[in-house]
């Protein structure tokens, strides 16, 4: 029996040594850990993308939280973060509960798949050009297994940028430059799915009123629309 390609791709990304520095961080974080999660095994590796294997909606991010998925072992999953976009996604019949909290806690995605542009935790939340080249692989193939897409969400600039990158260097679009970056917009790019840009629900954006719980709902309301 021929191995599933999104287990096979999830093992590699799990696995995967490119990139020192990130390994480097991960490892200590999941040692020194935060005093409210001390008594946690914390994840402390590469996470890999999540959802439905024929989702028609892809939701890009930038990467794994240093005490959330490098915590919890799952994407955008035990920080404040995940507690935005997950809601969302339940409130728009994307997820299965309003809270993700631990890979074991049974949240099932439906028509959805969660992945980032890299998969590690950065120190200062802030990948290097280098970090961002080594994991866009990855990307690049869930891209490729995930034949039923309809709509992208990208959350924030950097995740925009790096989605885009790849269509303009597989020849679909000619340059990012026609393309910009604004909260909840729509952006029609032939022969693929619809792009939809949105803020990050990082807890600078939210704290701060720039992202609020009902804009994300938006984002997701839209997304659904087009699926």
């Amino acid at each position: 029996m021929a191995a599933n390609p999104f287990e096979v791709l999830k093992s590699e990304v799990v696995a995967c040594e490119r990139c020192p520095r990130l390994r480097e961080y991960c490892a200590q974080v999941a040692a020194v850990r935060r005093r409210a999660y001390r008594d946690w095994d914390y994840w402390g590796r590469p996470v890999p993308g999540f959802g439905d294997p024929h989702a028609r909606l892809l939701i890009i991010g930038l990467a794994p939280g240093a005490h959330g998925a490098n915590r919890t072992g799952r994407v955008f999953t035990g920080d404040r973060s995940g507690e935005f976009l997950y809601r969302a996604l339940y409130e728009t019949g994307f997820a299965s509960q309003p809270e993700s909290v631990s890979r074991d806690d049974g949240m099932k995605l439906t028509g959805a798949y969660i992945s980032a542009a890299v998969r590690c935790a950065p120190p200062a939340n802030k990948p290097a050009p280098d970090e961002f080249r080594n994991c866009r692989e990855y990307l690049e193939r869930e891209l490729d297994l995930l034949t039923r897409l309809r709509a992208v969400v990208a959350l924030g600039k950097i995740a925009f940028d790096a989605y885009l990158g790849i269509l303009r260097d597989r020849g679909v679009i000619r340059s990012r430059a026609a393309f910009v970056f604004a909260h909840d917009r729509e952006h029609e790019i032939a022969n693929s799915p619809v792009l939809i840009s949105s803020y990050h629900p990082s807890q600078q954006n939210t704290s701060t009123g720039k992202l609020t719980a009902k804009m994300l709902h938006e984002v997701f309301a839209r997304a659904r629309r087009l699926v």
